[in-house]
């Protein structure tokens, strides 16, 4: 194993020219041979330095409209040649192959194609072949030759050449070769995504190169990263640092939120609403969801669907809380919000949802549909005597919509198009619903006219039984249970109206 490596000649092949020329005359200024391709022979000989082409050397030139240009012998040679065997020592020297000390390449941006465009021989040509094959190549030969995968690392390599004046230590190469497998990876897993849009291979590949380094994880102790592109999702406005647990909260709240077309206020505590209200404007909305409960809502996550107009911003501006997410501010209430210095404001971008999640489990992963299903009035089958009343359908409507998004087991109790009590992460049904009695009591709500939804059925009589003890008398639950006969009976016997919708909403 060569530890110390003086480089003598460079490859040089790259899609986009981009700081190329730094490189180029940092070569040059070292003594180091280059050899190029194409578009980057022409451009660095335009800068006035020595470079030889590489079908000089392979005796062929590019062919197949550009296909075929580095794949040859003579190069794959060059680079893979191991300089502490004798063997290959003897074949290089037999068949005239230069020996390759650095390669650089910037790969056929595939993925920016694939984002731009729908033409399908387009994106196909724009897979890169020779380049990710120079890549794998030297990574595989790092004992004496370095790579340079992307132009990422070109200020890695500046500083490198820089500072041992053309040379390479085996850390050095095994790092940036490490690099170039993350490349090289990233790059097929791409490809393959493109091409199992069709084919639906079932199987998990999953690669977001660049982390976002977080404050912390779910607690002080543990390191928390965040892998994905934040800014397609919103613009930061204002405010500290977003973390692990407010990344959450705000996929909670977001996820909530499209559920609703009208001026609808939410506030998230815990992945959990703890206060949602639809009204005419957004004023009355927010001061309505806060009603909702005024405790939890304290350092909370908040969100709109409407813009925030200085009158709504008054009235949020009374709260304490850490984070809210609209679309759109009015410019005198984005001033009035960032009166307190670690506000987080976010305005909201249009993006797509993933259609599927995972997450770690055991020593694997478990990955399933996003739960997108929303019922409507289609989706309500009455099972009892008694049906829902116009107003009792709306807010059964949306007590459904809400208690999708809440941890299982849930009851969520709505009056209004406003929640009034939930009961969440509970492990008894009935346990859940008197939470939500307890909240709804707590903070002033007459609960006479209220709905109940349920994420699951009922097992048991229990629940209908109680709910319509507080005074509630309409309910809408999946169904399914073998005893589902006895709280139908129920609400039969005591003038209740019960739908069931056939989709279960656990969430765990």
């Amino acid at each position: 194993m060569s530890a110390q490596v003086q480089i003598k000649t460079a490859l040089i092949s790259v899609f986009s020219k981009n700081r190329i020329d730094l490189i180029a005359r940092l070569l040059n200024n070292l003594n180091i041979n280059i050899l190029s391709t194409g578009g980057t022979y022409d451009f660095i000989r335009n800068l006035g330095i020595d470079v030889t082409a590489i079908d000089t050397i392979t005796s062929y030139p590019s062919i197949l409209g550009g296909r075929v240009k580095t794949l040859h012998p003579k190069i794959f040679g060059g680079i893979l040649y191991r300089r502490d065997m004798d063997v290959d020592r003897k074949e290089i020297k037999q068949y005239e192959i230069p020996p390759i000390d650095l390669v650089i390449v910037d790969l056929y941006p595939f993925e920016n194609t694939v984002e731009q465009t729908n033409d399908d021989d387009e994106i196909i040509e724009k897979i890169d072949i020779g380049g990710i094959s120079l890549i794998r190549a030297s990574a595989k030969n790092f004992k004496d030759v370095l790579i340079v995968p992307s132009a990422d690392q070109y200020d890695q390599l500046i500083a490198l050449l820089t500072l041992k004046s053309g040379s390479s230590d085996i850390e050095d190469r095994k790092y940036f070769a490490t690099q170039a497998f993350n490349v090289s990876s990233h790059y097929d897993t791409r490809i393959f995504e493109y091409f199992n849009k069709d084919q639906k291979i079932k199987t998990f590949k999953r690669s977001i190169p660049k982390p976002n380094p977080l404050r912390y994880g779910e607690n002080p102790h543990q390191q928390g990263l965040f892998y994905g592109d934040l800014n397609k999702v919103f613009e930061q406005l204002h405010g500290k640092a977003v973390s692990y647990n407010n990344l959450v909260d705000i996929d909670a709240a977001i996820n909530l939120i499209r559920e609703f077309s009208d001026p609808t206020f939410v506030v998230i505590k815990h992945t959990n609403a703890c206060g949602i209200a639809t009204r005419t404007n957004p004023k009355d909305a927010w001061n309505d969801a806060l009603a909702c409960d005024p405790i939890s809502a304290f350092g909370g996550v908040i969100t709109t669907n409407r813009p925030v107009d200085i009158d709504t911003a008054k009235e949020l501006n009374k709260l304490f809380f850490e984070i809210l997410i609209a679309e759109e501010y009015d410019q005198e209430a984005l001033e009035l919000l960032k009166s307190r210095k670690n506000r987080i404001l976010l305005k909201k971008k249009a993006f797509d949802v993933l259609p599927m999640q995972f997450k770690s489990v055991l020593n694997g992963v478990i990955e399933q549909e996003k739960d997108l299903k929303t019922e409507e009035e289609t989706d309500f089958h009455p099972v009892t005597k008694a049906v829902p009343s116009a107003l009792e359908i709306q807010d059964l409507i949306f007590a459904n919509k809400i208690v999708k998004h809440q941890k299982s087991n849930t009851i969520v109790l709505v009056k209004g198009k406003q929640l009034i009590g939930s009961g969440v992460g509970q492990t008894s049904r009935v346990d859940a619903l008197k939470q939500a009695l307890v909240k709804a009591q707590e903070f002033g709500f007459g609960l006479k006219g209220a709905v109940m939804a349920s994420d699951a059925f009922f097992p048991f009589a229990d629940c209908v039984e109680i709910a319509h003890q507080a005074g509630i008398n309409a309910v809408v639950q999946p169904g399914g249970s073998v005893r589902d006969s006895d709280s139908i009976s129920y609400c039969d016997a005591n003038g209740m109206s019960m739908v069931f919708t056939g989709i279960r909403h656990f969430k765990h």
